[in-house]
């Protein structure tokens, strides 16, 4: 008989009994977590070691105590499988059994070979499911808006008017504010180069057509998109996680109805109109700014701009808006429906909902630009 002294002075962790060819290990002690404390690391490699050994007979009845620390120490030991030869008491039968029924953790995606390929695909395959869902959700937009046009009755007035005014009124004074600072800021940069070449006059041309064609529809569709479009994910994903969309399914109420058709209908004719409000008071501060910078008049300013700036740019401004709008508010209301009943899964949802909202109205933009590139540019001096 051989024995192997612990670390511990009061106790041994195991000892060696040979009879024969045969090797017998029988664990004493407490195997629990605050008894092995600093031992662990260092009891946790003899065992591997004794278990990389062939036919060694393991005996753990003489354990005083043992948690799942215990356990999960010999688990690992073992190579996360019981040895041949094994004597255990029914509790820890019980603690075994469970360790065999417990779910290995995934290996680490770093150890592929092929992870940047793999994580390509899974966000391919996320964008195709993204592109289904918006799509799928338009087709439902489209039978609601054919059956609320024969049925003008069942038409929900209260929430186009409710959202109407969440997303249009309450947006003027933010649009306002970071509209007029674009227009000094615009107004300072193009003066002061206009002035190094004597064509002052053309200030009312550049911040014109800057501000009417681009500028304006694309401050208030990216503000849009980050206060009214979050707040559309937020609400439809809290109704999600408190299952009171299931509710109004429940009780035979079309939600697409209620709360999505209203939604894209609201924003809708708001930006338009926000887009008008946004040009005008950037207008406002840039011809401010140049007053004060090149002493630019005011009704100088007012008499030229028709003539800097053909009217056919403001209609493609409102066509901007309107499209935009809708596009939010449906990009909105899809990641909202698609919220899962976690919090983790709200914050998520929401920034994507706002990041791909910008990047389709930066995306729509230059469709327009691309699209309407001959028409409205002629500027008479």
């Amino acid at each position: 008989m051989s024995f192997n002294p612990s670390t511990r002075t009061d106790d041994t962790w195991y000892r060696l009994v040979v009879q024969g060819e045969r090797t017998c290990v029988q664990l004493a002690g407490s195997y629990t977590l605050m008894t092995l404390d600093r031992s662990l690391p260092g009891l946790a490699r003899e065992l591997t070691r004794l278990a990389a050994q062939s036919g060694v007979h393991w005996d753990l009845t003489g354990i005083q105590q043992m948690d799942y620390t215990g356990a999960a120490m010999l688990w690992q030991a073992w190579g996360g499988q019981r040895p041949k030869h094994l004597s255990l008491r029914p509790e820890q039968e019980k603690m075994f059994m469970r360790l065999e029924k417990a779910v290995p953790l995934p290996v680490s995606p770093h150890s592929s070979a092929f992870l940047p390929v793999t994580m390509l695909g899974r966000q391919f395959f996320l964008f195709l499911s993204h592109v289904g869902g918006i799509i799928a959700l338009s087709g439902q937009v489209a039978l609601d808006i054919l059956y609320l046009i024969a049925h003008p009755s069942k038409i929900p007035v209260r929430e186009i008017s409710a959202n109407l005014f969440r997303t249009g009124a309450q947006a003027l004074g933010i649009t306002a504010i970071v509209g007029f600072l674009i227009g000094i800021v615009l107004s300072y940069l193009s003066s002061e180069q206009l002035h190094m070449f004597g064509a002052d006059i053309f200030i009312v041309n550049i911040l014109g057509m800057s501000i009417i064609r681009e500028l304006g529809p694309m401050l208030a569709a990216i503000l849009v998109a980050g206060r009214s479009g979050s707040s559309m994910t937020a609400q439809l994903g809290v109704m999600r996680v408190t299952e009171e969309l299931d509710a109004l399914t429940v009780m035979g109420i079309p939600y697409s109805v209620r709360l999505i058709l209203p939604k894209i209908i609201g924003l809708g004719i708001a930006l338009p109109l926000i887009v008008v409000w946004t040009s005008a008071i950037a207008l406002l501060g840039g011809i401010m700014a140049a007053d004060l910078q090149i002493g630019l008049s005011f009704r100088y300013a007012l008499t030229s701009l028709p003539d800097a700036v053909p009217v056919v740019n403001l209609w493609l401004a409102l066509g901007k808006g309107l499209v935009c709008g809708m596009t939010i508010a449906l990009i909105a209301c899809h990641f909202g429906l698609r919220i899962k009943p976690n919090t983790e899964s709200l914050g998520e949802g929401t920034t994507n909902s706002v990041v791909v909202s910008i990047t389709a109205v930066i995306i729509i933009d230059a469709i327009f630009a691309v699209v309407f590139s001959n028409v409205g540019l002629r500027i008479v001096g």
